[in-house]
């Protein structure tokens, strides 16, 4: 694997056709610190574990995606609204690009659920969820529907902290990830890089009062049995995302 390409916090390169738009709402980033060796059979062939001072992360990032819409039409109001809990690992490619791979996606809306499975071939799983905001606090809720393990799910709550003016070299290593990998294609070569675009992330601290889950253990990783590394918190932002690039080419903004 080559180098790396830079950790930044500004998205290298503007997507002028985006394949999808969408926001990103009221998001919580929890992150432990995992060995590499732990997650690297959980990653597609092709990459490998992304580390900072030779360690990975798993992360529990809950939110409300807000408005999806194709190319450049209006977001839709209520099949693209709904919130979202995903299980990320961090990667990179044989290219030095940087990504996240989804090992799990639960959201409430059936038909972008099955979209994003049989389309987009991503871990889209069917959820009762909700996420409640009072105060400065915001609860995040999902149990699995379909296709499982049923039941499946968690309750996370955080509180907000103060904002962050400069955030530290982890702090942008777990957020500022400017495209995903993913097994989009099929064939011989199934490894895509998906780039996404948006602001540079507003990011607050955040204290964790409550975390019961099993979405981490359904995900095929080790359940936590330590505290988290990082919490943090965002508004959220606008975001393009860009056409699939195979493993060959270099993505088209």
């Amino acid at each position: 694997m080559p180098k790396p390409a830079p950790v930044t916090p500004d998205a290298p390169a503007l997507i002028r056709r985006p394949l999808l738009t969408q926001q990103w709402l009221d998001l919580a980033f929890v992150h432990w610190a995992v060995e590499p060796d732990v997650v690297a059979h959980l990653l597609p062939a092709g990459t490998v574990p992304d580390t900072h001072d030779g360690v990975t992360y798993v992360g529990l990032v809950a939110f409300r995606m807000h408005r999806v819409g194709w190319l450049r039409l209006p977001g839709v109001p209520y099949l693209g609204t709904f919130p979202e809990t995903n299980v990320r690992l961090y990667s990179v490619d044989a290219h030095g690009r940087r990504g996240v791979v989804f090992r799990s996606m639960d959201a409430s809306r059936l038909i972008p659920v099955a979209m994003g499975r049989f389309g987009f071939r991503l871990p889209y799983v069917w959820s009762r969820m909700s996420v409640r905001a009072v105060g400065d606090t915001v609860t995040y809720t999902s149990s699995r529907r379909w296709p499982g393990p049923r039941g499946a799910g968690g309750r996370i709550t955080v509180r907000r902290g103060e904002r962050i003016e400069e955030p530290t070299e982890l702090e942008h290593f777990l957020t500022a990830r400017w495209g995903m990998h993913n097994a989009f294609f099929g064939g011989r070569e199934p490894l895509a890089f998906l780039p996404n675009h948006h602001p540079r992330w507003p990011l607050y601290r955040a204290e964790l009062v409550t975390c019961e889950e099993n979405l981490i253990a359904a995900a095929g990783l080790p359940a936590p049995s330590d505290a988290p590394v990082s919490v943090l918190y965002s508004p959220g932002v606008p975001v393009r995302l860009g056409r699939p690039a195979r493993p060959a080419g270099i993505p088209t903004p």
